[in-house]
């Protein structure tokens, strides 16, 4: 037998038996508990909506799924646990947009890499964000605002949870398609931020619909617009910023599944396949509506572009802007 051939024979050996392996994993997974990693605390969106899934997620998987909240960071601890954690699917990461759109561009010394370091599962569901006023700024719609706007440059102050939080980005993007200047005011979470135009310290507020919505009814803060490309099924009588004149304006919160990198295409399917069939439940659907989420269960094809989308356009925002995180 010639070495030459001998050699062939190894090698198809080696690679039918590795195919082989990856066959039987994916028929036997999961056969142990799957820990979902947060990046928040308890008591959050993201929380809320891994503990509306999980349940009946666990039920189609024939497993538990652990829900392991790693806060700090600003998301970046958390997926870099999952990160270099091993590709057999028992190890997810409930990633928030931020974290694989915008961390890359932020942070100078990332450990990981959103793109390259993760396996996109599905996106989960998405929120809208709602551009609200303090009453008392005389400006009805988007058009008066950024009309008061130009007249008195740097007048109105908005606040934000945070530098290079997604309150933050979403006024910046808005600032720069509409050409205006307004003067940003971080505060330490969405909370005292909403709190600081509620009490008139600062004016201008890119704010979570369901949490702003009940001071909308109540007359305390006026809405003008969400920032999806269609209206919120909370408030349908507001229009879009991409009907205001800002067209392709879309500016949502989202989580998704992910996994690290290297993970079998036969797991992400499973999992793929077992949690869009939990986001089509009626039940479910209410209950994640219930907490100011639309869901949505993409690809992880379409999940893959979604992240190269956003990452794009958020570096362009972040670099023109010279934002640094503090």
């Amino acid at each position: 037998m010639k070495p030459g051939f001998a050699f062939t024979i190894v090698a198809r050996t080696a690679v039918m038996l590795m195919l082989f392996a990856g066959h039987a994993a994916a028929q036997t997974y999961p056969n142990k508990p799957i820990r979902v990693v947060l990046p928040f605390p308890p008591g959050g969106g993201t929380d809320a909506l891994a503990r509306i899934i999980g349940p009946k997620l666990s039920e189609g998987l024939g497993q538990s799924l652990v829900i392991d909240n790693r806060p700090g960071a600003a998301g970046n601890i958390a997926a870099e646990i999952v990160a270099r954690s091993a590709p057999d699917g028992y190890t997810l990461y409930m990633g928030f947009s931020t974290v694989l759109t915008t961390s890359k561009s932020l942070y100078s010394k990332l450990a990981f890499d959103p793109i390259r370091d993760f396996a996109p599962i599905t996106q989960l569901a998405t929120a809208q964000y709602i551009l609200v006023l303090h009453p008392l700024v005389p400006a009805k719609s988007v058009n008066e605002l950024i009309a008061l706007a130009k007249a008195k440059p740097g007048s109105l102050n908005y606040a934000s949870s945070g530098v290079g939080s997604p309150l933050h980005l979403a006024a910046e993007l808005f600032k720069s398609r509409a050409g205006i200047d307004m003067v940003h005011v971080a505060y330490k979470g969405g909370g005292p931020a909403a709190a600081a135009v509620l009490g008139g310290e600062t004016q201008v507020l890119f704010g979570s619909v369901a949490s702003s919505l009940p001071h909308v009814k109540t007359g305390r803060l006026r809405a003008l617009a969400v920032t999806g490309l269609k209206r919120s099924p909370l408030a349908p009588e507001l229009p879009t910023l991409d009907e205001s004149g800002f067209a392709g304006f879309n500016v949502t919160a989202w989580d998704s599944f992910v996994a690290p990198a290297g993970t079998t295409r036969s797991i992400i399917a499973r999992v793929h396949a077992e949690t869009v069939k939990v986001l089509r439940l009626p039940g479910i659907r209410e209950l994640i509506n219930n907490v100011g989420y639309e869901p949505t269960g993409t690809t992880p094809e379409q999940l893959a572009e979604i992240i190269r989308t956003e990452t794009a356009i958020w570096a362009k925002v972040i670099k023109d802007a010279g934002i640094k995180p503090e």
